[in-house]
């Protein structure tokens, strides 16, 4: 069992090491590839413009259930006129960050991973390196920089719509006073929280993509069956870790900003 155990752990730390130096060698070949401005433009509307449904949706509905369930708590000690605050803080440092990097891998994360999948075992890959072009440069290094551009808008229109959802709940609905639920937003809420939450956002990017795009490129070692169930289980493989890596990292991140 110790064996098992020891063995689990070198295989994490040397994946965790391959997965590192393919991020950094990606954002390194940005100026390699060809067509890089089209493809970025293309990776910004697969990843920003076509995640604005889902985004602007689970906003909405997690505002209107995050102000409904502040509303019960805060009445228990009084504080209804506090929601404002609690909503706006919540969201911004926390769920906006979460929830968007979340409904992304799960939309534009997992078709990045089987496309590259399908790629690489069309060996379209190695025809990029037969043709001296850099496939880090070509495939990944686009998504990886659309990430970060994209990430933090989608997190801001996630946090609007969801603080407009909790308005919507607690003042519409509840009854709280207007005027103090967004004088008390205007008086908790400083740059300092929305600028830990898009740090947040661009590490949440910068993560997940990384993570997306290396089982796909690798989909041909990682894959314990050959062909397109191989594409598929390394596509399930990278939304599963995404997924931890968002929270494990938030928690991390949470921490750090906190003590600054």
């Amino acid at each position: 069992m110790i064996g098992r155990i020891g063995r689990k752990g070198i295989s994490f730390v040397s994946e965790l090491g391959e997965l590192t130096l393919f991020s950094a060698l990606s954002l390194g070949s940005l100026l390699q590839g060809r067509h890089m401005l089209e493809k970025l433009v293309r990776a910004i509307y697969e990843i920003g413009v076509r995640c604005i449904p889902i985004t602007l949706i689970v906003g909405l509905f997690t505002g209107l259930v995050l102000g409904l369930q502040l509303y019960y708590v805060l009445t228990k000690f009084s504080s209804e006129s506090l929601l404002g605050q609690a909503v706006a803080l919540s969201i911004i440092m926390e769920i906006g960050p979460v929830f968007t990097a979340i409904m992304i891998v799960g939309q534009a994360g997992s078709a990045l991973s089987a496309e590259i999948g399908i790629q690489r075992n069309a060996e379209q890959v190695d025809a990029l390196k037969t043709m001296q072009i850099n496939p880090l440069g070509f495939l990944v290094s686009p998504r990886l920089y659309a990430a970060l551009i994209c990430f933090p808008i989608l997190t801001a229109f996630f946090d609007i719509v969801g603080i407009f959802g909790g308005h919507l709940t607690g003042v519409s609905m509840l009854g709280v006073d207007g005027g103090a639920y967004w004088n008390r937003i205007y008086e908790s809420v400083s740059l300092r929280n929305v600028r830990d939450g898009f740090i947040k956002s661009l590490a949440f990017g910068l993560i997940t993509t990384a993570i997306c795009a290396f089982q796909g490129y690798f989909t041909h070692t990682k894959a314990s069956v050959p062909g397109a169930r191989g594409v598929s289980q390394t596509t399930t493989r990278a939304v599963v870790l995404s997924s931890i890596a968002i929270l494990a990292s938030d928690y991390l991140l949470t921490s750090f900003l906190l003590e600054k």
